[in-house]
């Protein structure tokens, strides 16, 4: 196999991660939709843990961007 060819394979493969961060998401949102429609009153109160669940969540999208690139364009 050629360097360049193995080189977008694994930048491929450090995306998978990707995948995870969705279902991820989804998961957070909707548990936060329903606990706010059994519960109004306690929307201020989850929102800020639901703030920090998808910024440490949409890091992980980041990171494994951030190593895709620097395995396809790195040096």
């Amino acid at each position: 196999m050629d360097v360049e060819t193995v080189k977008i394979l694994a930048a491929a493969l450090a995306l998978l991660p990707i995948l995870g961060v969705g279902i991820g998401l989804g998961l957070i949102f909707g548990s936060f939709n329903e606990a706010v429609a059994r519960n109004p009153s306690i929307q201020s109160s989850l929102f800020g843990t639901l703030i920090f669940g998808f910024a440490v969540t949409e890091a992980l999208a980041i990171f494994s961007l951030g190593i895709s690139l620097l395995i396809l364009f790195g040096l």
